[in-house]
């Protein structure tokens, strides 16, 4: 309940999170029928960057704003997504760049605890029929809003990782998904501080039988300090075809734009289960 992404939108880990959202939205695309999207960790919608709190840490300098020069092909959806949403002035979070996304068929579920948090989304999404803002846990909606009446779609796990458990939590919702709505693409994202619980995570959805499984991850520098976000990953059950390759082109050419040069950064696409 504590956590204010305000602070760290638009950083390092938005931008893995984000443009690897992107390719997963547009593979829904691909079939007319509709689809639904909940985003279990929605936050405020979009950040002004010029607010006190993004001020306060600069992490989007270090970010997104940093991509904003790349010429790289790979990154061109998720820069035009970023100058459509009124970028570099604001940084669209997840909800805002999966409603730019939506056909008119579609629909968003977003959910929101965090009481300021949600009383801005709601009026960013004010009168908008294709979008519904739950306050409500995000284990607990997970539980409640699926499967979903279209039969297909794509479900964000974005904790904040503030709590002990948040890893045991995501293997569960994922196990219960790949059960309960076999055609949902789910995509969790994480971080990687060192490599002890990640391997941990890892090797948990492995051992409940989630298949198949793809993890993405960008490291800045190697991960070894546990007090530091040295990188981050997406997790993607049933991920559609074409991702992994989307994925192996953007990753570096986000690690490159970032301007990554410690000794450890590098990036991974590889299948946990086939």
């Amino acid at each position: 309940m504590n956590y204010r992404h305000a602070f760290h939108a638009g950083n390092h880990a938005d931008c893995l999170k984000h443009a690897l959202l992107l390719p997963l939205l547009e593979a829904l695309k691909r079939k007319p029928t509709p689809f639904a999207v909940l985003d279990t960790h929605a936050g405020c919608g979009v950040y002004d960057l010029g607010a006190s709190e993004a001020q306060r840490t600069g992490e989007a300098e270090r970010g997104a704003l940093r991509l904003m020069e790349s010429p790289s092909p790979a990154l061109a959806p998720y820069l035009a997504a970023l100058t459509q949403a009124g970028f570099p002035a604001f940084y669209p979070g997840s909800p805002a760049l999966i409603r730019a996304a939506l056909r008119p068929q579609d629909r968003l579920m977003a959910v929101e605890l965090h009481p300021e948090d949600n009383a801005r989304l709601k009026a960013h999404f004010k009168r908008d029929a294709q979008v519904a803002v739950h306050k409500r846990d995000a284990w607990e909606a997970l539980r409640a809003l699926t499967p979903f009446p279209e039969k297909r779609g794509l479900v964000l796990i974005d904790p904040p990782f503030e709590q002990e458990g948040d890893y045991a939590r995501i293997t569960e919702a994922i196990t219960l998904l790949r059960h309960r709505f076999r055609a949902a693409i789910i995509a969790a994202w994480y971080p990687v501080k060192h490599r002890a619980p990640v391997r941990g995570f890892h090797h948990a959805l492995m051992a409940a039988g989630i298949t198949p499984l793809l993890a993405a991850e960008l490291w800045l520098r190697e991960p070894t300090d546990p007090q530091k976000l040295n990188g981050s990953g997406l997790i993607v059950a049933n991920p559609p075809q074409g991702f992994a390759e989307d994925a192996a082109a953007i990753l570096p050419a986000l690690l490159e734009g970032l301007g990554a040069h410690e000794a450890g950064a590098g990036t991974e696409v590889k299948w946990l289960t086939p």
